[in-house]
């Protein structure tokens, strides 16, 4: 009975959007206020209703109700309740279930805390945002039904994927899809403004709430789904390259360019047409992501094996969305030209530089992860991209970009001069320029581009660290009161290009100086790497839940801590599968990581084989991710972006310059 309650409710939804897809345009066309004040209503109630089925599918996996086919397919008795849970998102169609229930979300959100917004736009707005919940929602219930019948009944379940069964994966798709999804609305934005030939500023401070509600979510995801890999696939590694860690990294890059766009329209009333670009560009990438996971065009870790005629359905969808709006942006961008203008040094010059770079990084990006598909499409060669790729044109395009996020928070809006920029900017470059020369010294001349590198990230700390500084810094030196009064925004713009800062850090650390040692060992044995000492105190099995497993035990001496570590090789016995749980020891300095494999044959007789990693400074790379994720969430916790609640700009503390908020 829940399953059809969900099957019902999933019906309603889709009328539900359809008529809120229709009506509110239509009244917006018209003036009729009643047809537009129809589009708040009809969000909500489909979030309610999506709400009702989402709920009643997650209970029959609770339940363990085996005559829901999908649930029999994805859960088993003898899985824990947490991971039969999370099973709900953790297949396609359950997924896309996840994915409407976000995307209705969002728009009862426009519609609950939209009051502020002109009804006009809000009517644009909810209505595009029906239609794409009308394609989505006609995918799951035609071609992904999650509440199919199974009969007969079996006694148990074929589990959920092994490699899922893990704590960071309970929250790394949510958090993603809440990133995806939340581009739809810049989307839904974008498009109305086109249909109304207005993107003011207004329009882009009603929107920018909602792109920081989608980057912030989308980081921590990215973030999240990295360090999973780096601890649970048991190769040692943060990032690879991987298709779908791409379609990941794509619309992150394209959000934040999006993010900077919207801020100069919002205050110059410039680069419109350049927002509202990028604007369906975000959402066009996320969806090309959902497209790479489920079209079945390639294997991956992440992706979805299901059948390739669904992917057909998602890439019509991307087409037709992305190719209308691409189509009514040529038609009215031409109206949305703005008169303001601004010098070659400025900070619209600054961020619109910074547009360019994030631009041409994605455009690599893309290319890297599609070319192999398209050579295997027009002949029989099989390619692929890998890190030497990203290494030759990734990186160079990166450094000019990560220099001009400590450039762009100094430059004034509209004009500025050179000789201004840099006595702002000298006593930063000058700590950059000596922890360069520092390191190149103690690292030695092979080891410049490491220094370099961590030059950067000092560039980078210290430029987010001023921006609060010059801030707070009045005519008569620190002020408690300037202190008080600093904006979130300000705040969270400093520490996200500090997160930076300190990610970049990480990244060559770990690039430089990351060593390891594979080799088999067998217990009572030691082993050197560098400074580290592993020695492999026992091997035995042991029973989980739903798995047994081969545990590895490690004595891990680095001067004079010791650490045990625990490498486990599990075997789940219904799907037929192992995974690697490695063994971690961390440090503000750096990890030191153990993970086993298979049994052999070794100089000592039969042992296993062990992989042991020492990696610098590589937690920082997740830590700057989280103070990137934290700088966005309290730009989004300021008053003077929060839709719904605008208040008057305050009086000014003193006369005199001050630096301009962010």
């Amino acid at each position: 009975m829940l399953a059809e309650i969900g099957l019902f409710a999933l019906i309603l939804a889709l009328l539900t959007a359809v008529a809120q897809a229709v009506l509110p345009m239509v009244g917006a066309v018209r003036g009729n206020v009643a047809m537009m004040m129809f589009g708040r209503t009809a969000a909500q109630l489909q979030a309610v209703l999506i709400v009702t089925a989402f709920a009643m599918l997650m209970i029959c996996f609770g339940r363990a109700d085996f005559s829901v086919q999908l649930v029999a397919e994805h859960a088993a008795l003898s899985q824990p309740l947490p991971y039969r849970l999370a099973a709900t998102w953790g297949n396609h169609e359950g997924s896309m279930l996840l994915w409407v229930l976000i995307l209705a979300i969002f728009g009862a959100g426009i519609a609950r805390f939209g009051d502020n917004l002109r009804p006009s736009l809000q009517a644009r707005v909810l209505s595009v945002q029906a239609m794409i919940s009308v394609a989505f929602l006609a995918f799951s219930l035609f071609t992904s039904n999650p509440f199919l019948r199974l009969f007969p009944v079996p006694a148990d379940g074929a589990e959920l994927n092994p490699l899922l069964q893990d704590p960071g994966l309970v929250f790394h798709p949510p958090l993603l899809y809440l990133g995806y999804v939340g581009f739809s609305v810049t989307f839904s934005f974008a498009v109305a403004a086109l249909l109304e030939g207005r993107a003011d500023a207004a329009w882009a401070r009603w929107m920018r709430p909602w792109v920081l509600a989608a980057w912030v979510p989308l980081t921590c995801g990215i973030a999240l789904g990295s360090f999973w890999a780096y601890y649970e696939l048991g190769w040692g590694g943060w990032w690879f390259w991987d298709p779908v860690e791409n379609a990941s990294l794509m619309p992150w890059l394209i959000g934040t360019a999006l993010l900077h766009s919207a801020i100069v329209t919002e205050k110059r009333q410039a680069l419109a047409g350049w927002t509202i670009l990028l604007a369906i560009l975000a959402f066009s990438l996320s969806l090309i992501g959902t497209f790479l996971v489920r079209s079945g065009i390639l294997t991956s870790v992440h992706a979805f094996a299901v059948d390739p005629q669904r992917g057909v359905f998602i890439l019509a969808m991307i087409v037709g969305s992305t190719g209308t709006a691409l189509a009514l942006f040529a038609w009215r961008a031409p109206q949305l030209k703005s008169g303001a203008l601004f010098a070659g040094i400025s900070r619209e010059a600054g961020l619109t530089l910074n547009n360019l770079f994030l631009m041409a990084v994605t455009a690599v990006v893309f290319l890297g992860t599609f070319y192999p598909v398209i050579m295997e499409a027009v002949s029989t060669d099989k390619i692929s991209v890998g890190p030497p790729y990203y290494n030759l044109v990734f990186v160079p395009l990166m450094i000019p970009l990560l220099l001009l996020v400590t450039v762009g928070p100094v430059l004034q809006w509209k004009r500025d001069g050179a000789a201004r920029v840099g006595d702002k900017l000298r006593w930063t470059a000058i700590v950059a320029l000596s922890a360069f020369a520092g390191l190149w010294i103690a690292l030695g001349i092979r080891n410049a581009a490491s220094a370099f590198g961590f030059a950067l990230a000092v560039w980078l700390v210290l430029g987010g660290v001023m921006v609060l500084v010059r801030r707070w810094r009045g005519p008569d030196g620190f002020s408690g009161r300037l202190v008080r009064n600093t904006p979130p925004a300000v705040i969270g713009m400093a520490l996200a290009h500090a997160g930076l800062g300190v990610m970049t850090a990480g990244v060559v650390m770990m690039s430089g100086y990351a060593t390891s040692k594979i080799l088999v060992m067998t217990p009572g044995e030691t082993t050197m790497l560098g400074a580290m000492q592993v020695t492999l105190n026992s091997v035995g099995e042991v029973r989980g839940a739903n798995y047994t497993a081969t545990q590895a035990r490690f004595a891990v001496r680095e001067g004079d801590r010791l650490r045990d570590l625990k490498s486990e090789r599990r075997f789940y016995p219904i799907s037929r599968s192992q995974t690697t749980e490695a063994g971690i020891g961390t440090s503000i300095l750096g990890n030191s990581y153990v993970a086993i494999g298979d049994v052999q044959a070794g100089p000592r007789g039969q042992g296993i084989v062990v992989r042991i990693y020492h990696h610098p400074l590589v937690g920082w790379i997740w830590f700057g991710a989280l103070m990137m994720a934290m700088g966005g969430a309290s730009s989004l916790a300021d008053r003077r972006f929060r839709i719904g609640a605008p208040v008057r700009a305050p009086r000014p503390l003193f006369s005199g310059n001050l630096v301009p908020a962010e």
